[in-house]
């Protein structure tokens, strides 16, 4: 990966030079980061302001590493998707890092590391949402400001504990991750193809197939994996459009012996979806209101109670859950659902 590629993914003009390219970069939240430190490895000038932007990009990742260790150690929970993507990157290279993603072996410890996260940290944001009824798995995302609220990206950290979450039709849940590190962020970029509309890969996801395609790849054993995966198709269409863009190297391999896999899994999708009457609910929480830490908890509490009414509460947080992420409950209904926690409150 080199400068001349960043011009060539964010297509801007050799010609216009560097600001041009950051100017191009700025189009996405993160990506200016990635410039700058290309910038900075090519010994390009730049001024007091620049530099203090990479230097708290630079800061704010490695709190993301020294997150993600210390979790590690405290509660089971481990980084999957950006933080391991951006260990294959090569050196003064910056990867842009929306979230710290992290997946936990249950629900107990992803609410210990949630307890921590707001213990730790200034937390203004906590959303929550369950995948699936019976049983359910469980998603968290906290946010809190960044050094410049207004200039730099929040602190954005998501736990669940599914780590694959698929699409709620054909694919389903697959809660463990367990393959090789390069070959788990390369189900990881397939996954993020999964269920979204049709749009050709961004800049970021095709640097991330070019650090991957520096890595060895067994092309048999990585097809079957994504096979396993249930990611066949997602895996081969990235592959096909990174390949009009980056060297694939080993990837190019892997394509190869995934053919075979596309239309036993489309048929596998085909039958779940004939099967299924609906999609895998996800429900949402709306928040209702944060608590004192309930830190003898191990998991969340559902209560429903009315019919049309189902209430989460958490170690943190208390929630109306709600079938889309941004549904506004009607007044009563809000009213109703505080009633019922003020009730439960009284009982406990």
């Amino acid at each position: 990966m080199n400068t001349p590629m960043l011009y060539r993914l964010l297509d801007a003009d050799p010609a216009a030079g560097p600001a041009e390219l950051l100017h191009r970069a700025r189009a996405g939240r993160h990506l200016p980061h990635l410039v700058l430190s290309a910038l900075v490895r090519d010994g390009v000038r730049m001024g007091g302001p620049a530099r203090a932007e990479l230097a708290r990009a630079r800061d704010r990742a490695a709190h993301y590493v020294r997150l993600a260790a210390g979790l590690a150690r405290s509660t089971g929970v481990r980084a999957i998707r950006g933080l391991p993507l951006a260990g294959y990157y090569p050196d003064g290279l910056l990867r842009p890092l929306e979230s710290l993603d992290l997946v936990a072996p249950d629900e107990a410890a992803l609410w210990q590391a949630v307890i921590r996260l707001v213990t730790d940290h200034p937390v203004e944001q906590i959303d929550v949402s369950l995948l699936g009824e019976r049983p359910h798995h469980t998603a968290v995302t906290v946010q809190w400001p960044a050094e410049d609220p207004l200039v730099d990206p929040w602190y954005r950290v998501h736990l669940s504990t599914a780590a694959l979450p698929g699409d709620g039709r054909g694919v389903p849940v697959r809660p463990y991750l367990v393959a090789d590190d390069h070959v788990e962020c390369l189900i990881a970029l397939a996954e993020s193809r999964l269920g979204g509309p049709d749009l050709p890969p961004g800049p970021l996801t095709l640097l991330d197939i070019a650090c991957l395609a520096r890595r060895p790849f067994e092309p048999a054993e990585t097809a079957a994996v994504l096979a396993a995966y249930r990611l066949a198709p997602e895996a081969a269409a990235l592959l096909d459009h990174a390949a009009e863009h980056v060297p694939l190297g080993p990837l190019a391999a892997v394509r190869a012996v995934l053919a075979p896999e596309l239309a036993a899994e489309h048929r596998r999708r085909g039958e779940a979806a004939a099967a299924t009457a609906r999609c895998v609910p996800t429900r949402h929480g709306a928040l209702l209101r944060r608590t004192v830490i309930r830190h003898t908890w191990g998991e969340a509490r559902l209560l429903a109670p009315a019919p049309d009414t189902s209430l989460l509460l958490t170690p943190v947080a208390d929630y109306l859950l709600t079938p889309a992420p941004d549904a506004v409950a009607a007044p009563a209904t809000r009213t109703a659902a505080l009633d019922a926690l003020h009730r439960w409150d009284a009982l406990c």
